[in-house]
């Protein structure tokens, strides 16, 4: 059995366990729509993501025509409310992700999910995959922690999932500076929500697949 240096493993959410960009592009043109903005292309949705769902749609409201005059707060609850109704449509784990939880396990490590999603929309969205039992810890937004980059809530993972050595995996640099705030090591994965090329991310290791993540935590 291979040894893991790390008594807990942190994972972000949207873009790094799990591609959720088709239903949360739906969802944000759907608020567009509600506006009379034309969509967001699929291609361009994920770059858009990162820092949670009410900065994704001011950066959608800049890209299709600016914000200005926009009542945020009226349309943000748009988006949220038809992302809850459809969130489980087309998200699915990245490829070699279940095979990757099981490792961990096997190897006797904690698992967490640590994500700027509200905490309800994160809860769901698990328990509607199926995931929710693989983390002894999950946490979001709202859930009385400030939103990363802030370490808090990863200090916060360790302390709960019984302290000792703990790494966190993500994806943007809200992901690797929160990780190194909180004094702990981040991998980053290149097939995410990238907000900066993956090697300027700021992290201690990048993969491009799950199957790179047990080494790469071993490495480290």
């Amino acid at each position: 059995m291979t040894k893991i240096p790390f008594a807990t493993v942190g994972f972000d959410l949207d873009g790094t366990l799990l591609d959720t960009s088709r239903d949360l592009g739906a969802a944000l043109n759907h608020a567009l729509a509600h506006i009379g903005r034309g969509p967001v292309q699929d291609a361009a949705v994920s770059s858009l993501i990162g820092g949670g769902s009410r900065l994704m749609l001011g950066r959608a409201l800049e890209l299709t025509g600016g914000a200005e005059g926009i009542d945020q707060d009226t349309l943000y609850p748009v988006l949220l409310g038809y992302y809850e109704a459809n969130i489980a449509v087309h998200t699915a784990l990245y490829p070699g992700g279940a095979a990757m939880l099981d490792a961990l396990e096997a190897a006797g490590t904690q698992l967490a999910l640590v994500t700027n999603k509200p905490h309800h929309l994160a809860v769901k969205l698990l328990d509607a995959l199926g995931l929710t039992q693989r983390f002894g810890w999950v946490i979001g937004g709202g859930g009385g922690y400030p939103l990363k980059p802030a370490p808090d809530v990863l200090l916060a993972m360790a302390e709960r999932l019984g302290g000792g050595t703990a790494a966190y995996v993500g994806d943007t640099t809200y992901d690797t500076r929160a990780a190194a705030a909180a004094g702990m090591p981040c991998v980053a994965v290149s097939f995410g929500f990238n907000d900066a090329p993956p090697a300027q991310l700021g992290a201690a290791a990048v993969i491009d697949h799950f199957d790179e993540l047990v080494p790469a935590l071993v490495r480290l």
